[in-house]
C-alpha cells in the first residue's frame, strides 16, 4: 500500500446516465474566467510599483528614495521596505475578511451571487485604483479588490466542482486555476508595455484589472446555478431539470436521489462552522482545508508572481530582462497548467502532487546553490549571464511543477472533499488560509531574502519536502469519485476511517467503488 492511497474506479458514478455535455465545458469555461481576477492581480501587484516607480514614485516617494539608497544596494536588500510590502500585501488581508462572508452569502443564496459580488467589488477597486489622487483612495480600491478576491475564490471552485461530472472534475475545475495563469500573463505583458509609457503607465496597468471584473459579472448573469445549490434553498424541480440539462439524460433519478440525501443531510446542520471544527467526522475536510493552501504557499511559488521582476533585478537582471523574464515565466505558466488539465482525471491527483513537489525540492536546492555561490552571505557580486540563464531554466522548471500539481490542485482538492452541509465553510476556511499565508509571505519575502540570503530558497524547498510527505501519507484519491460520496474515500483510508462514521457514507457498494493500490 503506497502510503494508504487509493485510486477509484468510479463507483457509482459510473452508473449514472448521461456524459459530456457541450452545456456543461462551455458553462464551467465563462464560470473559470472569475480566476482572472486573482491572477491579474498577482501579476499587477508586484510590478509597476516595485520596479518602474509607478504607484512608489506617485504615492510613497520616501519609499522610492529608500529604495535607491546607495547604502542599502546589496544584492539581498535592494527592495526591503514594509510599507511597500504592505502595498502589495494588503489586498489579501481584506480577502480573507470577506471570504467568510462569502460563504454565508453562497450558502443562502448560491454560487453565483457570490460571483456577482465578487465582480462588482473588483470592478470598482480597479477604478478607484487607476483614477487615484490619493493614498486613501489608493487602499480603498486596494481593499475592494480584496473582497472582489474573496468572493470569487471562494464561490468560483465550488460552483466548478458541483457543475462538472465527476469523471471530468478535475479538468473543469483546473479551469480556474487555468485563467489565473491567463490572469498573471496577460498582467506581465500589460506591463511591459506600459513600461514604455513616460507616464501613467501604472494607472493603464491597474485600470485594465476592470476587463476581467467585467467578465465575471456578465458570467454572473448568463450562467445557471447548480443543482446542489438549488436544493439547498428548496428548487427541487428547478434542480432536476438543470441535472438533467448537466448530464444530458433524462433518467438522472439515481444521481438526484443521491444530492437529495446530501440536502437532507446538510439541511440538519443549522451550524456549518460549529460542526466543521468540532466534529470528528469532518476531520479529514478540516485538515485538507487548512493544510493544502498554508503548503501552497509555502512552496514559495508567490516570490515568483508578486517579486518576479523584482528578483529578477536584484539577481542583476537589467529592467527590460526582468520583466521580459516575468512574462517568460508566465508562460511557463500557463502551458504547464495545460499538463494538469490533461493529467488530473486520467492519473489522479496524488501522482501530480508527488511529481510536482520533487520537481520543486531540486529546483529550490539548484537555485538557492547558484545564487549562493555568485552572492554568498555578503550580497555582493554579479551573475554572469550564463549562470544567469541557468537560474531562469530552473526557476521556470519551478514554476512547471508547481503548474501541474499544487497550483490548480491546491484549489481542486478542498473544493471536492467537503459535504454539502459544511461545503461553503470549509471552502472559506480554505480560501482564508490561502489568502493569510499570500498576504505573510507578500508582507515580508523581501525582508526574508534580505535577512535569509539564499537560504531562503533552501528554506522554501524543506517546506516542499515536508508538503510531499504530508501529500504521500495521508491524502487518499479522490478522482472519478462524485462529489456527495466523497465519504467513502475517507472510510476507506487506514488513518481517516476512525473518524467517518457509516452513516456519513452515501450510495453505492464499497467494493464498487474503492480499491486499496
Amino acid at each position: 500500500m503506497a502510503g494508504g492511497a487509493f485510486v477509484s474506479d468510479g463507483g457509482s458514478g459510473g452508473s449514472y446516465e448521461g456524459g459530456v455535455t457541450g452545456f456543461v465545458i462551455i458553462t464551467c469555461i465563462v464560470a473559470a474566467m472569475g480566476g482572472l481576477l486573482f491572477g491579474y492581480d498577482l501579476g499587477i501587484s508586484g510590478l509597476r510599483s516595485d520596479i518602474n516607480g509607478g504607484v512608489s514614485g506617485k504615492f510613497f516617494p520616501e519609499v522610492d528614495r529608500q529604495m535607491h539608497n546607495a547604502r542599502r544596494e546589496t544584492a539581498y536588500c535592494k527592495f526591503d521596505n514594509q510599507l511597500l510590502q504592505l502595498f502589495t500585501s494588503s489586498l489579501y488581508l481584506a480577502a480573507l475578511v470577506s471570504s467568510f462572508a462569502a460563504s454565508i452569502v453562497t450558502r443562502k443564496y448560491g454560487r453565483k451571487i457570490s460571483m456577482f459580488v465578487g465582480g462588482v467589488a473588483f470592478l470598482i477597486g480597479a477604478l478607484f485604483n487607476a483614477f487615484a489622487v490619493n493614498v486613501a483612495v489608493l487602499i480603498i480600491g486596494r481593499l475592494l479588490l480584496g473582497v472582489g478576491v474573496g468572493f470569487a475564490n471562494q464561490s468560483t471552485p465550488v460552483y466548478l466542482s458541483e457543475m462538472a461530472l465527476a469523471k471530468l472534475r478535475g479538468a473543469l475545475n483546473i479551469g480556474f486555476q487555468m485563467a489565473i495563469t491567463i490572469g498573471i500573463l496577460i498582467a506581465n505583458l500589460i506591463n511591459y508595455g506600459t513600461s514604455k509609457m513616460a507616464r501613467n503607465g501604472w494607472r493603464v496597468s491597474l485600470g485594465l484589472a476592470a476587463v476581467p471584473a467585467v467578465v465575471m459579472v456578465i458570467g454572473s448573469f448568463v450562467l445557471p446555478d447548480t443543482p446542489n445549490s438549488m436544493l439547498e434553498r428548496g428548487k427541487y424541480e428547478q434542480a432536476r431539470e438543470m441535472l438533467q440539462k448537466i448530464c444530458g439524460a433524462d433518467n438522472v433519478d439515481e444521481e438526484f436521489q443521491d444530492l437529495c440525501d446530501a440536502c437532507e443531510a446538510a439541511k440538519k446542520v443549522d451550524h456549518p462552522w460549529k460542526n466543521l471544527f468540532l466534529q470528528a467526522k469532518y476531520r479529514p475536510a478540516l485538515a485538507f482545508c487548512s493544510a493544502i493552501p498554508f503548503f501552497q504557499q509555502f512552496t514559495g511559488i508567490n516570490v515568483i508572481m508578486f517579486y518576479a521582476p523584482v528578483l529578477f533585478k536584484t539577481l542583476g537582471f537589467a529592467d527590460d530582462a526582468s520583466l521580459i523574464s516575468a512574462v517568460i515565466t508566465g508562460v511557463v505558466n500557463v502551458v504547464s497548467t495545460l499538463v494538469s488539465i490533461y493529467a488530473v482525471d486520467r492519473y489522479g491527483r496524488r501522482i501530480l502532487f508527488l511529481e510536482g513537489g520533487i520537481q520543486m525540492i531540486i529546483c529550490q536546492i539548484i537555485v538557492g546553490t547558484l545564487i549562493g555561490v555568485k552572492f554568498g552571505t555578503t550580497g555582493s557580486g554579479t551573475l554572469t549571464p550564463a549562470t544567469a540563464d541557468w537560474v531562469l531554466a530552473f526557476i521556470c522548471i519551478y514554476v512547471a511543477g508547481f503548474a501541474w500539481s499544487w497550483g490548480p490542485l491546491g484549489w481542486l482538492v478542498p473544493s471536492e472533499i467537503c459535504p454539502l452541509e459544511i461545503r461553503p465553510a470549509g471552502q472559506a476556511v480554505n480560501v482564508s488560509v490561502n489568502m493569510f499565508f499570500t498576504f505573510l509571505i507578500g508582507q515580508f519575502f523581501l525582508t526574508m531574502l534580505c535577512h535569509m540570503k539564499f537560504g531562503l530558497f533552501y528554506f522554501f524547498g524543506g517546506m516542499v519536502l515536508i508538503m510531499t510527505i504530508f501529500i504521500y501519507f495521508l491524502l487518499p484519491e479522490t478522482k472519478g469519485v462524485p462529489i456527495e460520496e466523497m465519504g467513502r474515500v475517507w472510510k476507506q483510508h487506514p488513518f481517516w476511517k476512525r473518524y467517518i462514521p457509516d452513516d456519513a457514507v452515501i450510495g453505492g457498494s464499497e467494493e464498487t467503488y474503492v480499491k486499496e493500490v
